[in-house]
């Protein structure tokens, strides 16, 4: 400023008229300290009885703007300097005391006013004014002090002696204008804030509020003076915010998006709020309440809602897709569907499927009117385990039911649409979805979702939920249904070509198992490609076989009839192990040719690059067991190896070559002979006994061998031992068993001699045939068997080669062997009515039940069969046979 003005006017007041109030408030505080407080009340509006002296209380205004007073004596020099002054200023009363205020403070072009101004105040002279100031240099004779603007108002009075003084009232202008902008930014926040603002008392009492607080609630804001959030909120609600605002005032922690419900004056519509609460304090820092910052989230909220259920339904299509179809069994995967829903989706759900398409029938009677039977294969509650059902009479899992027409249940099924079916009143159903199940156009059955009375009521988002997840697991019951339908026929196929009932065998006491691999594991399982065959060979012979065909499903179960047929064909033929096993092996190799093995012979001349996709590979063990020898002969293509038993000793596993698998071809195959004791066991087994995913293969082994101890036991008993010891629940593979009990022939049930080549050796032969049927009490057959004998043996004296050899066999029938070093097989032919020969073979198929011959390591041999007498089975008389060739 250029010059001091000798009167302030209001226009002029740059504290906007708060000096004047200011004045007055201060100045019995400088009448105090000089001790003329009289002179201070004299002004007032009140006499000395009626003033009331009070300090004020802290947060008042002098906390803000900065005030402070000294005095000058009437030597124009200062001589009462406050506290207040000191805060200012910068000065300490000792330094300041006996300063002259002008030549301090005022700059050196202003001061011969100052002067003057000062002459005139120690006239008697009031003054008020804005003076520029600067600070006292803090150390003499340094650099110039700080500068500012003051607003002083002087108020003249006397000294004790009488002597003119004054007492100056001064305010810091540039605090004012600082307080100012801070009014106008506070007044700016709170009045134009789009946000619903409170200054809540201590009290908890609302202290002020904005014009958008009370858009909101009606009203002007000074309404709102005085209330409590009870006012506003619901009891409950408003319990809990008056908790928080007594924690926020008492601790200073401020709360930062606080959710509150409640309503609005004149709507019923819920509405939620984000509120942020802190306390505001004074300028001493003493709280004197709560700020209160609150904004309407309601649409948010109703978005994150939506936006919410969005991710949870697709989180539980995801869910559905990874848990849903798992297994192949119906109603496993009913279960899976119900498990993803209940308790995330509803509360109760309900899975009811044809009972028509879980027998096996492609359409169900009744399906076009929804009043079809069904069965209920699944049941969820997160509520009950009881059987519940919302839309009747409760219906056990497993019970076979039926909607009644008119409901609409069964018109969910007649149409194929979803039906909302409303909770009975008193009941703890809210609503129920009725979704049909529908797999590639053919509704399966019907699902129902419950949700109870408290819950969220079912919306259109929910329904189409529904929807996906019932066709989900439509699809995937109906592949169920599909493949149960498919294995159940490959196993009839598969059954169908083992062994009838329990086989029967001269010499051997036979067990055998077959368990087919499980549908109802976990893991999908289809049926496989393993066999057992006992087959009875001549000369009390038998011929068992283990194979298994890699792969599974129909097509397995096929090849490995195929393979079963050709081994009986071929074991009819009487051939060697080996020789089995190698024809076998062609066998195999033309099942995956479209010409057959001719087709795979020649693929065989080509190079090793051709296509194996389609070949068919299998193992196989062929043993042949002669109940005369106790000898057993293998064969063994890629197989598992046989384990044997001997009384008194540990289980072994034979030590018999393993070959390469039928259908690689190239490699011959090799035999072992084994002499088996009296009473030892022999068992022949596949894979899927000694293996599976959670056991290896020489686990399993030395578990099988250790698992037969006792030989001794009842053959049945030996074969469940087996099972129950081992693994055979894991379903993943067919499992076949085959035991054998040796029980050789006796010795008395043999005749064996050695005949000389010489026509006398076909009486003798007849005389040793009759001899030994009248000692076996067969006197019924000793017409019969000698004509045969001396058949054969005359044939072999005329044909054959070498010594001639009779054997006779007496088990189950009489078996009858004549064994010559010749090569040439005797060949029946039918003799014309003028042949005087070639009769005889014929007289033998007609005699006999059987006969045939077989080739032998020296020879040959020609044998016929004869049943037992057993006064049923009545014997062709020898007379009419004779009579029956002319």
């Amino acid at each position: 400023m250029s010059e001091i003005p000798a009167k302030a006017t209001e226009s002029e007041d740059p504290s906007g008229g708060a000096r004047a109030r200011i004045a007055g408030a201060l100045a019995s505080d400088a009448a105090k300290a000089r001790g003329t407080a009289h002179d201070g009340l004299a002004d007032g509006e009140g006499t000395a009885e009626d003033a009331m002296w009070q300090s004020s209380p802290p947060g008042s205004i002098y906390d803000y703007i900065k005030v402070a007073s000294f005095s000058i004596g009437p030597d124009g020099l200062v001589d009462q300097w406050s506290l207040r002054a000191e805060q200012i200023f910068g000065i300490p009363a000792d330094r300041a005391v006996g300063m002259d205020p002008i030549e301090a403070f005022i700059d050196p072009d202003l001061r011969e006013r100052g002067q003057r101004k000062m002459a005139e105040i120690l006239d008697g002279r009031e003054w008020t004014g804005v003076v520029p100031f600067r600070m006292p240099d803090p150390v003499p004779g340094g650099g110039r002090g700080e500068r500012g603007l003051a607003e002083v108002y002087v108020m003249p009075t006397r000294s004790l002696e009488g002597e003119n003084a004054a007492v100056c009232i001064v305010v810091d202008v540039r605090t004012l204008r600082s307080i100012e902008t801070d009014l106008a930014a506070s007044q700016a926040i709170f009045g134009q804030s789009p946000f619903g603002f409170l200054l809540i008392d201590p009290d908890l009492r609302v202290r002020r509020a904005n014009e958008r607080f009370a858009s909101v609630f009606g009203g002007t804001p000074d309404d709102h003076r005085g209330k409590g959030v009870h006012d506003y909120l619901p009891r409950p609600e408003a319990d809990r915010v008056s908790a928080t605002l007594r924690r926020v005032l008492e601790t200073g922690d401020s709360i930062t998006d606080m959710h509150v419900t409640g309503f609005v004056p004149g709507s019923d519509e819920r509405r939620h709020w984000s509120i942020n609460l802190y306390r505001v304090h004074s300028g001493t820092g003493r709280p004197i309440g709560i700020a209160w910052l609150g904004t309407d989230i309601t649409a948010r909220r109703a978005a994150a809602r939506e936006a919410a259920a969005a991710r949870r339904n697709l989180a539980l299509l995801n869910e559905a897709g990874a848990r849903i179809g798992n297994s192949l069994d119906l109603e496993t995967t009913a279960r899976e569907l119900l498990d993803v829903v209940v308790p995330g989706f509803c509360d109760l759900a309900t899975v009811d499927l044809y009972q028509g398409l879980l027998a096996g029938d492609e359409t169900p009677p009744g399906l076009a009117d929804g009043s079809a039977e069904l069965r209920r294969v699944a049941f969820s509650s997160a509520v009950s385990d009881a059987p519940y059902s919302a839309t009747g009479a409760p219906v056990a899992v497993g019970a076979v039911h039926h909607f009644p027409f008119n409901s609409p249940c069964a018109d969910a099924l007649r149409t194929a649409r979803p039906q909302s079916i409303p909770g009975e009143e008193g009941g703890l159903v809210q609503s129920t979805l009725a979704i049909p199940m529908v797999a590639h156009d053919t509704v399966v059955g019907l699902a129902q979702f419950s949700r109870t009375k408290g819950s969220e009521p079912f919306g259109d988002r929910d329904r189409d939920l529904a929807v996906e997840l019932a066709a989900r697991a439509a699809v995937c019951i109906d592949n169920a249904r599909l493949y149960r339908r498919e294995h159940e026929r490959a196993l009839i196929l598969q059954r169908s070509l083992l062994p009838p009932g329990d086989p029967v065998a001269s010499g051997l006491d036979i067990a055998c198992r077959y368990l087919p691999g499980n549908a109802s594991t976990d893991r999908p399982s289809e049926v496989g490609g393993d066999w057992f065959d006992v087959i009875e060979l001549p000369g009390h012979r038998t011929a068992l076989v283990v194979g298994d065909v890699m792969g599974r499903g129909l097509r397995a179960a096929v090849a490995m009839g195929e393979l079963r047929t050709a081994v009986r064909t071929l074991a009819l033929l009487d051939l060697e192990p080996a020789e089995v096993l190698s024809a076998l092996d062609e066998i195999a190799r033309g099942l995956g040719t479209p010409g057959g093995v001719q087709q795979a012979t020649r693929a065989a001349r080509r190079p090793r690059e051709a296509d194996l996709s389609e070949v068919y590979l299998a193992t196989c063990v062929y043993a042949v067991y002669d109940s005369v020898t106790r000898r057993c002969t293998f064969a063994n293509a890629g197989h598992l190896p046989p384990v044997l038993v001997e009384p008194g000793e540990p289980a072994l596993m034979l030590d018999v070559p393993p070959g390469m698998p039928l259908g690689v071809g190239g490699e011959p195959f090799e035999e072992v002979e084994v002499d088996l004791p009296e009473g030892a066991l022999l068992a022949l087994y596949t894979d899927g006994l000694v293996e599976s995913r959670d056991h290896p293969l020489d686990e399993g082994l030395q578990a099988f061998v250790g698992a037969l101890t006792d030989p001794s036991s009842p053959l049945e008993d030996v074969c469940d031992h087996v099972l129950n010891t081992l693994d055979t629940h894991h379903g993943e593979d067919d499992i076949a068993l085959l035991m054998a009990r040796v029980q050789g022939l006796p010795a008395d049930s043999v005749g064996d001699w050695t005949l000389p080549r010489e026509p006398r050796s076909v009486g003798r032969a007849r005389e040793y045939a009759r001899g030994r049927l009248l000692s076996w009490d067969l006197e019924p057959l000793v017409d019969t068997t000698e004509l045969l004998v001396s058949e054969l043996v005359t044939n072999a004296l005329r044909y054959g080669e070498g010594e001639i050899r009779l054997r006779l066999l007496l088990d189950r029938t009489l078996v009858c062997e004549v064994w010559d070093a010749g090569l040439v097989q005797p060949r029946r032919r039918r003799a014309r009515d003028t042949d005087e020969g070639g009769r005889g073979l014929q007289l033998v198929g007609l005699l006999s039940a059987a006969w045939g011959s077989r080739r032998t390591p020296r020879g040959k041999t020609v044998w016929f069969e004869l049943p037992l007498p057993d006064g049923e089975t009545g014997l062709t008389d020898p007379a009419e046979a004779l009579l029956s060739l002319f």
